[in-house]
């Protein structure tokens, strides 16, 4: 039967935020085109007919920028999209997380969420628009989704909460909050702030909520209106009385196994059970439910120990934080360098600075074109003692790297009190919890090692949750095992005085305010230990650059002299460069930062192009240098790439036959500028100062 076209509109923040559905992409499961302000964006959902046979749930996410949408035409040779951004990427996890919990448990049928960008309204959300679409084109297909969800993007401008802040209120805004939810809880949490209190944070989350449930309301009245009947699907579940076989036989094993304190250890004792247990069945069709079986047994012991014996599997209490190490100047030729060690998990940072053209610049549906404050997060194989190809960084590295650099920038200097490109790059070199969280840890060490002059020192703390009916226990410095099978992963980093960034992943279906509030309470406390260690290393930025870092000076030239200094085709500024071997960038208000590892040459190419911006004037004097001598006569350069003309008349009081008997190439001479033309033709007289000197003499 042939759809028919509906549209729905609600006013939201300020602008017409409007659904339209049945007429676009009617071959997907589920499609819409949100409209908010001028922002445009499609949201489809497909998903596989047959389940995968697959130990987990697979869902896509894909967030789609088209240039055209900013009325861009890519960069580069090839004049099309390639890889997905950064931005685009980090928007794929903002959607992907609070979708994920609201399938149904044991969904295996592949799902795709496709949501391509066509328009672009800077003062309207895409990202958004993208959320409610991926919510509204699940909640209307025939794929099964406990939605809808919404979003929110949160500011705070001179103390007042603001729901999708424009650009102007976004630059002041000292919190940008981007929470997601159902109507009943909140189930992500993105944030970086300006050292923003925990409370203040909170009230902010709360705050969003309530949108939240503004956009949930109107899209379940679409729902109730459109929605269609949920296609049937093959849950994937396991034999029960093979399971109960299996755990009344082997609960004790598990438990012991799941309670070895050593990661390494606790993994060979758990598999050499999984090999117990499985091998009985090896050559029958249960192989592959048994060993499912046996993972729902480790996951619900691990769960039962944390919320009825209050046991972590390393033996820790709720609050304890693993043993900390801190250490810097770890590699001697980079230009600073940390190592954070938390328990099992382990993180160096690497801090380059580097001149201002360094900057990364950015082709994208955002007005930002290049930033200098870069943080990028590697994950390798051996950090958690396995093989496996070496590929480009994927999501995780990039989400990983990107919350580091959100928690990170607030404390970087200006550009203006440090003209520097600042590139961190953090190695994870053990995995065991909260990569994520060390590495900021480490990045600082790194800059305060580097000499960067840091506001503050920031640390970061991970904090779990694990909730079985009744019984929930949070808990500080979460490990790899409680980050698996427990139920929240809620990053918190800051400094002594505020957070500077939040991020929380929840596999329930939301968790509700005094959980937040509890949550928040705890992770400052362990983020205040961390920091302590931190600072018993390294008190305070040291007071200097590394020898192999580049020395920057600054000047300020009238923007227009710019063209003076570049040259013809870059012709001056090359050679400046070139004679000099520094880095030169010039701002286009005439700010030039200057670059090198030796002060000398960065002072000669000062001096080189403050003789190019030089202005010569009228009944000035100058030492000059002859250059060309011609019969008429001598071309003498006053500084670099000025020269002036003293005619043979103007060489001397008695009459000059030939210049050569008065000048010669090469000779420093006084004069004085007589007239400069029309044209800007510069006359000098060598006689006129020697007049001066005649007349001075007889005075005396």
């Amino acid at each position: 039967m042939e759809q028919e076209k509906k549209t729905y509109s609600i006013e939201w923040a300020g602008q017409t935020l409007t659904v339209e559905t049945g007429h676009i992409a009617k071959q997907a499961n589920g499609a819409v085109m949100i409209r908010y302000g001028d922002t445009v964006v499609l949201s489809t959902v497909t998903a596989s007919k047959e389940p995968k046979d697959l130990p987990f749930f697979p869902l896509t996410v894909n967030y789609e920028e088209r240039l055209y949408a900013a009325g861009k035409i890519p960069g580069g040779f090839i004049k099309r999209e390639g890889r997905p951004s950064e931005t685009a990427v980090l928007t794929s996890r903002l959607i992907d997380r609070p979708i994920r919990p609201l399938f149904p448990d044991g969904f295996r049928n592949d799902v795709q969420v496709i949501n391509m960008v066509m328009s672009v309204d800077q003062s309207a959300s895409p990202e958004i628009a993208a959320m409610v679409g991926s919510s509204l084109a699940l909640s209307l297909s025939d794929i099964p989704f406990y939605g809808p969800v919404s979003g929110a993007v949160i500011g705070r401008v001179d103390g007042e909460f603001v729901v999708n802040p424009s650009e102007s209120e976004a630059a002041r805004s000292d919190i940008e909050l981007t929470v997601a939810g159902t109507k009943d809880a909140i189930n992500m949490v993105e944030a970086g702030a300006d050292e923003v209190p925990e409370e203040t944070m909170l009230e902010g989350i709360m705050f969003g909520h309530e949108e939240i449930k503004r956009l949930v309301e109107f899209q379940e009245g679409i729902i109730s209106e459109l929605g269609r009947e949920k296609m049937e699907v093959q849950l994937s579940q396991t034999d029960k009385d093979l399971e109960e076989t299996i755990r009344s036989e082997f609960q004790d094993s598990v438990k012991e196994a799941v309670m070895v304190n050593d990661k390494k250890e606790r993994d060979v004792a758990i598999q050499e059970l999984k090999t117990q247990i499985s091998e009985p069945y090896e050559e029958e069709e249960q192989h592959s439910e048994v060993k499912d079986i046996f993972e729902k047994l480790v996951k619900a012991e691990f769960r039962r120990l944390i919320t009825e014996e209050h046991i972590r599997p390393d033996g820790r209490g709720p609050d304890d934080i693993r043993q900390l190490t801190s250490e810097v100047d770890i590699l001697p030729r980079t230009h600073g360098s940390g190592l954070f060690t938390r328990g099992q998990t382990q993180a160096l940072s690497i801090c380059t600075l580097g001149a201002l053209g360094e900057v990364q610049i950015i082709d994208g549906l955002g007005t930002e074109t290049s930033k200098r404050f870069l943080h990028h997060y590697n994950f390798p194989n051996f950090s958690v003692g396995e093989t496996g190809p070496i590929r480009g960084p994927g999501r995780r590295e990039i989400g990983h790297g990107a919350l580091g650099e959100r928690a990170l920038e607030k404390v970087v200097p200006s550009e203006e009190e440090f003209p520097y490109t600042i590139r961190l790059v953090s190695e994870v070199l053990e995995s065991n919890g909260s990569t994520s969280q060390a590495s900021i840890c480490a990045s600082t060490l790194a800059m305060m090692d580097a000499g960067v002059p840091i506001k503050s020192p920031v640390a970061g703390i991970a904090m779990g949750l694990v909730k079985e009916g009744d019984d929930l226990a949070v808990l500080t410095d979460i490990q790899g095992m409680e980050d698996a099978l427990g139920d929240m992963d809620f990053k918190v980093a800051g400094t002594a005085d505020g957070v500077t960034a939040l991020q929380m992943d929840i596999k329930l279906a939301g968790i509700d305010r005094e959980v937040l509030e509890f949550a928040l309470k705890r992770a400052k406390v362990a983020r205040m230990k961390v920091l302590e260690n931190m600072l018993a290393t390294i008190s305070e930025t040291r007071g200097e650059l590394s020898p192999y870092a580049p020395k920057i000076m600054s000047m300020h030239i009238k923007p227009d002299k710019i063209r003076d200094v570049i040259g013809p085709s870059g012709k001056t500024i090359n050679q400046i460069i070139e004679d000099t071997g520094v880095k030169i960038d010039i701002e286009q208000d005439g700010t030039v930062f200057i670059s090198s590892t030796e002060q000398d040459k960065n002072e000669e190419a000062k001096k080189i192009i403050e003789d190019l911006i030089r202005e010569v004037e009228p009944g000035e004097t100058y030492l000059g240098k002859v250059k060309r001598v011609e019969k008429f006569g001598a071309f003498v350069e006053l500084f670099k790439g000025k020269e002036g003309l003293v005619h043979i008349s103007q060489l001397n009081h008695e009459r000059v036959n030939k210049v050569e008997d008065v000048v010669s190439i090469g000779d420093e001479i006084m004069v004085k500028v007589t007239e400069i033309d029309n044209q800007g033709r510069i006359n000098l007289s060598r006689k006129a100062l020697l007049a001066k000197e005649s007349s001075d003499t007889s005075s005396q």
